[in-house]
C-alpha cells in the first residue's frame, strides 16, 4: 500500500498576505497544514514555524532513535505518540518565540497532520483547532476532525441548543491554537485505510467557502488527480468570496 500527495495554498481575495502553511514530507509519509493568526505578519511566522518544527522533529529523530518518545506508560500507539510529541514542541517553540518577541507577542496557528503507516494501513491524525481533516471514500465525505471552537464546545455541555441560539453564538472563535500557552492538548485519532480513499486536511478558507458535499464532489470526480482536485478546491474558496487564505493538502491511498 503506497500513497500519492498534494497540496497548495493560496492567499484568497480578500486577505494581503497569506498565513497559511503546509508540508508534505514523503521520506517519512507526514502532512500538514496550519493556519496562523496574530496579526503584524505574525500569523504566518508562526504557521510557518509550526510545519517547520513538526516536519524537524521528525527529521531529527529519523537520526537520534532516543528523540522518539517513549511508549511505555501511555495507551497511545507509537506513530499517535510522535504526532502529539512533534505538535507539542511545536507549541513550546512558538509560545517561547511570542513571549520573547514584542512584535509578534500573541501570534498563534491552528495545525492538522496526518501520519501514514504503510505497513499497519493506517493513518494517524492530530490536530489543535479548527483546520480540519476529511476522508473521502466511495463518493462519500466524512469529517475526521472536530473544530476546537467556542460553539462545538458549547454544544458538548449543551448538545439540545436550539437553531436561534446557535446562531447568537459566533462561529469563528477557536479555542485551541499553538502558541497561546506553554502546553496544549493535542486531539489524535487512527483511519484504517483503503485503497482509493483520499483524505483532505485543510484551513478553514476551504471548508468555510466551500460546502463539505462540493469539497466530495470535486474530490470525488478528480478521478485520483489530486493535484485537479486541489487546484479545484483552491479556486472554488475563490469563486465563492475567497474571504480568508485557502490551504488544502490532499493525500490518495494507492495499492
Amino acid at each position: 500500500m503506497n500513497f500519492t500527495a498534494a497540496g497548495l495554498s493560496d492567499v484568497g481575495l480578500q486577505r494581503e498576505h497569506n498565513e497559511d502553511s503546509f508540508c508534505i514530507v514523503a521520506e517519512h509519509r507526514l502532512f500538514v497544514v496550519a493556519d496562523g493568526m496574530g496579526g503584524h505578519r505574525a500569523g504566518d511566522i508562526a504557521s510557518r514555524m509550526a510545519t517547520a518544527e513538526v516536519k524537524g522533529f521528525f527529521e531529527a529523530a529519523e537520526t537520534d532513535e532516543g528523540a522518539w518518545p517513549d511508549s511505555k506508560g501511555t495507551s497511545l500507539p507509537v506513530d499517535q505518540q510522535r504526532l502529539v510529541s512533534a505538535v507539542e514542541l511545536a507549541n513550546q517553540r512558538i509560545f517561547q518565540a511570542s513571549i520573547g518577541n514584542q512584535s509578534v507577542q500573541g501570534m498563534g496557528t491552528t495545525i492538522v497532520g496526518a501520519l501514514f503507516n504503510r505497513g499497519e494501513r493506517q493513518i494517524h491524525i492530530a490536530h489543535v483547532g479548527d483546520s480540519r481533516a476529511y476522508r473521502v471514500r466511495g463518493g462519500e465525505l466524512t469529517q475526521i476532525t472536530r473544530d476546537h471552537s467556542l460553539l462545538n464546545d458549547y454544544l458538548l455541555v449543551m448538545p439540545n441548543l436550539t437553531e436561534a441560539q446557535r446562531q447568537r453564538l459566533p462561529s469563528n472563535v477557536i479555542t485551541r491554537a499553538l502558541g497561546m500557552q506553554d502546553a496544549v492538548a493535542v486531539d489524535v485519532c487512527v483511519e484504517n485505510v483503503q485503497p482509493g480513499d483520499v483524505y483532505v486536511l485543510c484551513s478553514d478558507g476551504l471548508n468555510g467557502m466551500v460546502s463539505d458535499d462540493r469539497i466530495r464532489d470535486l474530490v470525488h470526480s478528480a478521478g485520483g488527480d489530486i493535484e485537479w482536485a486541489a487546484k479545484a478546491l483552491v479556486s472554488e474558496a475563490n469563486q465563492n468570496g475567497g474571504e480568508d487564505n485557502i490551504t488544502v493538502v490532499l493525500v490518495k491511498i494507492t495499492e
